[in-house]
């Protein structure tokens, strides 16, 4: 065992996440991300997604826009590990444009990936989680979720609905030593939001907006997830840790 892999495994065991059975839903920039810190630090991971691309070889590939599909997956992802200590959604989707020019369709659309998705997975792991007594959940809200920025309306509404699905998960799942979190990422770079960013001034615009003076990485938001998944966060349950660099500040 080299050094880094022999820190990484102490890691693991010191945030007891060696050996957790953890389920992600969404593989993109952030999912990614997510799995692969999980992974180095001895984690066994469960990664659904609709890419087969994304979810790999050994992931599993599915279209969460459904409720039964949803509660096999995590019926599946439970028997493949054999437990589900942690559960991490990172589902999700927007599309920038003004109020006035969404469709019946986009809307529904973005509150089925987004929140529906969120509902219907999250229910199924706290089922299995209520029941030994032990789990952590945590969903990828955003920023927009409490600020009003323009363009995000489905978005927006979607990660506000996040935020307070999971307080009520949290309420009612306190006392079974289930904690549910949610992490609201600010500006990241991401695959998704590179071609966003490419446009003149956006990046310059963003960067000025966040008293760090940078945009965030899928790392930050990562480091995050291993916290409240770890046994670090015992006793932090409906909380909607900013990842932000400070953009919620002003």
């Amino acid at each position: 065992m080299n050094g880094s892999v022999a820190v990484e495994a102490a890691v693991g065991d010191w945030l007891g996440l060696s050996g957790a059975g953890v389920l992600v839903a969404g593989a993109g920039g952030i999912g990614h991300a997510i799995i692969e810190a999980f992974e180095a630090l001895g984690a066994a991971v469960t990664v659904v997604d609709g890419d087969p691309d994304r979810a790999g070889a050994d992931g599993i590939v599915a279209d969460l826009r459904d409720p039964e599909t949803c509660r096999r997956i995590v019926a599946e992802a439970h028997a493949r590990m054999g437990r589900l200590d942690v559960f991490i959604h990172a589902v999700g989707m927007n599309l920038r444009q003004p109020v006035l020019d969404f469709t019946d369709e986009d809307w529904r659309t973005i509150v089925d990936v987004n929140l529906n998705t969120a509902f219907w997975l999250g229910q199924a792991a706290g089922r299995i989680m209520v029941e030994q007594r032990s789990g952590r959940l945590v969903f990828l809200s955003s920023v927009s979720g409490l600020l009003a920025h323009k363009h995000h309306a489905p978005y927006a509404a979607t990660k506000g609905g996040i935020n307070q699905m999971m307080r009520v998960m949290a309420t009612e799942w306190a006392p079974y030593n289930v904690t549910v979190n949610a992490i609201g990422p600010g500006y990241v770079e991401t695959p998704l939001t590179a071609a966003y960013l490419e446009k003149p001034g956006i990046r310059a615009g963003l960067e000025s907006l966040v008293p760090a003076g940078r945009l965030g990485t899928t790392a930050d938001v990562a480091n995050a997830a291993l916290f409240l998944a770890s046994n670090r966060a015992s006793f932090v349950t409906g909380h909607v840790l900013y990842v932000d660099g400070g953009r919620t500040l002003v």
